[in-house]
């Protein structure tokens, strides 16, 4: 791997102090190089949603050291002094359902992001339709978020993920209402945008028609994680 775009190490979150205490992640590790998707499998309660959130900067991690890049992002304490900025400009996110603003046609659903960063308006949407182009949806520039199809909707929220061009994407569950098609489709796009912008991708998921599309797998049990043994497997997408 030619070094980090995510780096995890003796990551841990306790919530509560004393008898009341509960430890959801006790000592994570986990690598994920650029240009690399890899997925996050394990029970319900396992920790999976507390790591993403922690990663995500959204809730603060007890201990350890959280690297995006080349640049120590939580070290027993966060290291940047702007967490919105961090989360807007460096860490895209894609979720389970699009959360598309309805009011907004695609293009603008897309190009809020870089203009909430301060790009000019036109910058920000020329780069919105050219992700779009690439996500096969430049077609629907223009249309609201309810002429939508499931998938197309989907293929905005990676677009719209993308258009900051952060280092970092954490995929929660992204193909959870899509069928087998669609879901093994969304995968080829994050695994091509991955290759293509250099994006290191972490994927939430409970999908079994996905899981065996990656290379690598970490499992989290009981909030440790464990890398699965064995070759690298080619997905089959």
């Amino acid at each position: 791997m030619d070094g980090f775009g995510i780096r995890i190490e003796g990551l841990r979150k306790r919530y509560g102090e004393g008898d009341t205490a509960i430890t959801a992640l006790k000592d994570v590790n986990m690598t994920v190089a650029p240009g690399e998707v890899v997925g996050l499998i394990g029970p319900s309660g396992s920790g999976k949603s507390t790591l993403l959130k922690c990663l995500g900067a959204v809730i603060e991690p007890t201990a350890g050291r959280m690297t995006l890049g080349q640049e120590i992002i939580y070290d027993n304490g966060w290291r940047l002094p702007d967490l919105r900025a961090l989360r807007r400009d460096r860490i895209g996110f894609v979720f389970q359902a699009p959360y598309l603003i309805p009011f907004l046609d695609v293009t603008d659903n897309v190009a809020l992001l870089p203009m909430l960063a301060g790009r000019p308006n036109g910058e920000a949407r020329k780069r919105a339709g050219e992700l779009l182009e690439a996500l096969d949806v430049g077609h629907r520039a223009k249309a609201q978020p309810s002429q939508l199809s499931g998938g197309e909707q989907q293929r905005v929220a990676i677009a719209r993920a993308l258009a900051n061009q952060p280092p970092v994407i954490l995929a929660d569950e992204p193909t959870a209402p899509l069928d087998s098609e669609r879901a093994l489709g969304v995968v080829r796009i994050l695994n091509d945008m991955a290759r293509q912008f250099r994006t290191a991708i972490i994927v939430v998921t409970h999908d079994e028609k996905i899981i065996p599309t990656f290379k690598r797998i970490y499992h989290i049990r009981d909030g440790q994680t464990f890398e699965e043994p064995g070759k690298a497997r080619e997905a089959p997408i």
